[in-house]
């Protein structure tokens, strides 16, 4: 490679870096993240502490106590799934035409689609049993 082509090639990179850069200075996180490592530093500063004891000041703090939140079940609903996800309310649908019934947590379910084809979905959703305590 020439000494040339390896110039252009840096201008190119160092043109594509400095756009890089102008986009990220345009981030409000990245602004708010400089805004609070100033702050810092000054802090730092006006106490004549480095970067170190710092550091080592919060790992020696023990850990933070969460903050309580407000429950938002009721102390008899069971614990939610392992995986995180919230169950569905199992839902009653009783078709007064035919007297049948169907229990489902999903709208995907075959019956209740037919339901809802034939009879329409507003009419369907009227079917719902009051849920039992």
């Amino acid at each position: 490679m020439s000494l040339l082509s390896e110039y252009l090639l840096k201008e190119q990179q160092l043109k594509e870096l400095d756009d890089e850069l102008r986009a990220m200075e345009r981030d409000t996180q990245l602004q708010a993240d400089l805004a609070f490592k100033t702050r810092l530093d000054t802090l730092m500063a006006d106490f004549d502490k480095h970067t170190a004891d710092v550091v080592a000041l919060l790992e020696s703090l023990p850990e933070p106590i969460p903050t309580p939140t407000v429950p938002t079940a009721s102390p008899d609903t069971p614990a939610a799934p392992s995986d995180g996800r919230r169950k569905r309310k199992t839902r009653v649908y009783e078709n007064p035409h035919t007297g049948e019934r169907i229990e489902t947590r999903s709208a995907n379910h075959k019956t209740l689609k037919a339901w809802k084809a034939e009879h329409g979905a507003e009419t369907v959703e009227a079917w719902v049993l009051p849920a039992e305590s």
